[in-house]
């Protein structure tokens, strides 16, 4: 299973066009992407079931993928439409507040990511409390030789200073700091469009598993 490099020329073409004129004179591209899409995160998620216990096989695929449509109400950017497709997968699709995957498909700056994103408060200060009283565990997980080879920790989005109640001298502050806590890994075009795409996603998301068990495991759902 694999992304077709029509469902690629499609959002290249699109970011080139985006307006609604366009869009509607090209529907049939776009509902022959999204189809292409659609079967590719279905295929994914049966495959993901086999490796995460957080995943079943029932999860409709419809809760996962974001819509192309953008709103554009509070937005400069007017542009009506989205130059890429996105899937957050979990047993609640992409509207789960707790670790998840999510992948992103875009010409040339396509990625797989698995953790949570932006937690909310309570969560927030479970992981970084489950950071402070098991750092050895976290550090063996980002410093596995599986993870580093294949995986980012994103560590853009944090705090500058200590968060309330850990000392700006914690050994582990810089990890502390993060407010979202998300590993990452690019993959290619020729990736995605290959007969192996889906083998070379799996391998990342192997790679990055232990770490989405981390959180789990600091929210107490095991």
């Amino acid at each position: 299973m694999h992304i077709d490099s029509a469902t690629f020329s499609f959002l290249s073409t699109l970011q080139a066009n985006n307006n609604r004129e366009w869009f509607q004179a090209n529907k049939h591209q776009y509902d022959a992407a999204h189809q292409n899409v659609k079967d590719f995160i279905t295929e994914f998620i049966i495959r993901l079931s086999k490796l995460d216990r957080y995943i079943t096989v029932d999860i409709p695929v419809s809760k996962c993928l974001f819509r192309i449509y953008r709103d554009t109400r509070f937005s400069k950017d007017k542009t009506p439409y989205k130059n890429w497709f996105g899937a957050g997968i979990s047993v609640a699709g992409r509207k789960l507040n707790g670790p998840e995957y999510y992948l992103h498909i875009e010409p040339e700056k396509s990625f797989i990511a698995g953790g949570y994103w932006r937690p909310e408060k309570e969560h927030l200060s479970a992981i970084r409390q489950e950071i402070d009283y098991n750092s050895q565990q976290f550090l063996q997980i980002i410093n596995a030789p599986g993870f580093k080879k294949y995986c980012i920790l994103n560590d853009e989005d944090k705090l500058k200073k200590a968060p309330a109640g850990y000392s700006p001298d914690h050994p582990e502050i810089e990890l502390l700091k993060l407010k979202s806590f998300t590993a990452s890994a690019p993959l290619t075009d020729t990736v995605l469009t290959s007969e192996e795409g889906l083998d070379h996603i799996l391998t990342f998301v192997e790679a990055m598993y232990d770490f989405k068990l981390f959180l789990h495991q600091a929210l107490n759902q095991e």
